[in-house]
């Protein structure tokens, strides 16, 4: 997990590397420490830099926008990699988390 920008109310993380077994409880437990502030209603999870993400990610992902429908907010995702973006079609993750569309060329 890198950097994370706040901003009323919306909380925007930027995932690097690979979100598998092996790192899911480590950015469960970081996503957790930032969803423990009440007032944090929309998450955007900026997954430009995520190379690989297996089944454990998927539950992290689920598992925060769960936290986040209990509050009346919302989980979002944007800068999807083609192998990410793949995933989210094949599980049809796209059809729970919101998936943030931007124009390309640049990062927003």
């Amino acid at each position: 997990m890198q950097n994370v920008k706040e901003m009323y109310g919306s909380v925007t993380v930027v995932l690097a590397g690979e979100l598998d077994h092996c790192t899911a409880s480590q950015i469960r437990r970081q996503l957790d420490e930032i969803l423990e502030d009440p007032g944090v209603r929309h998450l955007c999870l900026d997954l430009g830099d995520l190379s690989f993400m297996d089944s454990s990610g998927i539950g992290v992902l689920l598992g925060r926008l769960r936290i986040l429908q209990q509050r009346g907010g919302t989980l979002s995702v944007k800068n999807m990699q083609p192998p990410i973006e793949k995933l989210f079609r094949l599980t049809g993750l796209q059809r729970v988390i919101a998936v943030e569309h931007h124009q390309r060329g640049g990062r927003q």
